[in-house]
């Protein structure tokens, strides 16, 4: 595949091939991957039948940086986070890492056709069966612009080329508000030393002011510890996920489909307020 950006990278830890790939994630940022996708890594990480391949769509050149990235110049932090996810893949045993580089500017405009074309021409040559990308309803704008990029580029697929499941996962808004009966839970718990590794090979963030190794690796047991009010934990380690099939099936707008996810959450608290009061 010719990709459109000179400083797009192709990766393979090992065999250089596509052709077994059965998961895939779509991140906005170098460690996205690694923070949101870590139930599907840890699904593949010694599978015979599931290989996973992650996919970076922005360059990396606006994060945020200290102590010894302090004084990096843009185009140096774009090639450390470049080696950071390299490093990343290699660890987690990926089948590959494709960066795309694209500046965030690009992904955040609806106009520019180029992202969608790309995410779907490598959706149509892969064909994974199972889809993840960032959450509708984070907070931040990049994240939620690569998650419409990549429904757009779903909804052109003919539907028997389309991913069995199509999951948004948390970042920078978790998803423990959505009402219990919308979560998916992806158990998180395997190889937990892989998990924390995983988030700390990416060092330009973990010391450079950004510890989403505690962090991420925090909400994972938080979640699966306040899931259930009135049961045992039924795992140590939850993600949680978010449907978009119906959203892709149905032909709803991302507006309208988190707007559902969010009246239901209003009705369940107004509902628990009105029953007690």
């Amino acid at each position: 595949m010719k990709f459109k950006n000179e400083n797009a990278t192709v990766y393979y830890p090992a065999e250089e091939s596509l052709s077994q790939v059965t998961d895939m994630c779509i991140a906005a940022h170098q460690d996205d991957i690694e923070i949101m996708a870590y139930s599907p890594i840890a699904d593949c990480y010694d599978s015979e039948t599931r290989h996973f391949c992650g996919v970076v769509v922005t360059d990396g050149a606006s994060s945020p940086r200290s102590g010894e990235y302090e004084n990096y110049t843009d185009e140096q932090m774009k090639q450390v986070r470049i080696d950071e996810q390299q490093t990343a893949a290699r660890l987690g045993k990926y089948r590959a890492v494709i960066q795309l580089g694209y500046p965030s500017s690009a992904v955040k405009n609806a106009q520019n056709a180029d992202p969608v074309e790309e995410i779907y021409q490598l959706l149509m040559q892969v064909q994974p069966k199972y889809l993840y990308t960032h959450n509708i309803a984070d907070k931040h704008e990049t994240h939620v612009a690569v998650a419409l990029r990549v429904i757009q580029a779903v909804k052109k697929m003919p539907p028997e080329c389309r991913p069995q499941k199509f999951i948004a996962l948390e970042v920078w808004r978790g998803l423990d508000w959505l009402c219990d009966s919308d979560k998916l839970c992806l158990d998180t718990s395997a190889y937990p030393q892989l998990a924390t590794q995983l988030l700390q090979v990416h060092l330009s963030h973990v010391v450079g002011g950004k510890r989403y190794d505690n962090a991420a690796v925090g909400r994972r047991y938080a979640n699966a510890t306040f899931f259930a009010s009135h049961s045992t934990d039924s795992c140590d380690s939850i993600s949680f996920g978010m449907d978009l099939m119906p959203m892709i099936e149905n032909d709803i707008s991302a507006k309208e489909y988190i707007s559902q996810f969010i009246d239901r959450f209003t009705n369940e608290v107004n509902t628990t307020l009105e029953r007690l009061g």
